[in-house]
């Protein structure tokens, strides 16, 4: 359930307005940066309004959830076609039906989903992009490879897997200042020369930005609380 008070199609405003004032801080062109809204778990009734105020991408979760709100709606009221974006964890079984669906994968995060994702590719003929997930903060519960891992994975996924690699993205641990660990994401990608940046979300993408963010995904801030 969201919150019923947040009105989506201003709050959608709001945010890209902080994401163009954050940019030009930066000394940073706004076009260069783009919001992902994140739409998992929300009923249509709160992405309805957010469609048609312009938003055309959106990051799930889940490949089966994702199916089910987006599978027959790829196209908004304008005809304009829209970009799916995965941002949760994929299995190894799943790899085929995410890449029916998803235009970007963000979390590749070990060898045995990039061999099924390269499989799975070959046998479509057509691929997504993708990106890897670093867990900067190395946290036990979280998914990714280490900062230390990053290097050898990319040359691996690249080189071996034939996987087209365009960036990394990270979540930095809610107890710790995301500055560094946003600076550190960027500093493994200009040594791998990767562009895409997937960093930020609602409370940190203005700092995410600041640190060369390409892509922010924003959930609560646009939506509201979700409530179980």
């Amino acid at each position: 359930m969201t919150s019923p008070s947040l009105d989506h199609a201003p709050a959608l405003r709001k945010i890209l307005d902080a994401m163009a004032g954050a940019a030009r801080a930066a000394g940073r062109d706004p076009a260069g940066v783009s919001l992902t809204a994140v739409s998992k778990q929300q009923p249509w009734a709160a992405i309805e309004p957010v469609l048609a105020a312009g938003q055309r991408v959106f990051g799930e979760n889940r490949v089966q959830e994702a199916i089910a709100r987006w599978g027959l709606y790829r196209h908004a009221p304008d005809g304009a076609r829209l970009v799916l974006r995965l941002i949760g964890p994929l299995q190894t079984n799943k790899t085929r039906d995410a890449l029916g669906l998803f235009d970007v994968i963000e979390t590749v995060d070990r060898p045995r989903l990039a061999r099924a994702l390269a499989d799975a590719v070959q046998a479509r003929g057509a691929s997504p992009r993708f990106l890897i997930q670093v867990n900067t903060g190395e946290e036990p519960q979280k998914a990714g490879v280490t900062p230390a891992e990053a290097d050898a994975f990319v040359h691996l996924c690249r080189g071996e897997y034939g996987l087209a690699i365009e960036g990394l993205m990270c979540i930095p641990p809610a107890d710790e200042p995301p500055g560094p660990h946003f600076a550190l994401l960027a500093k493994i990608a200009r040594r791998n020369g990767l562009h895409a940046l997937s960093m930020g979300m609602s409370a940190d993408f203005e700092t995410a930005i600041r640190f060369g963010a390409t892509s922010v995904r924003v959930g609560s801030a646009l939506f509201g609380t979700r409530h179980p």
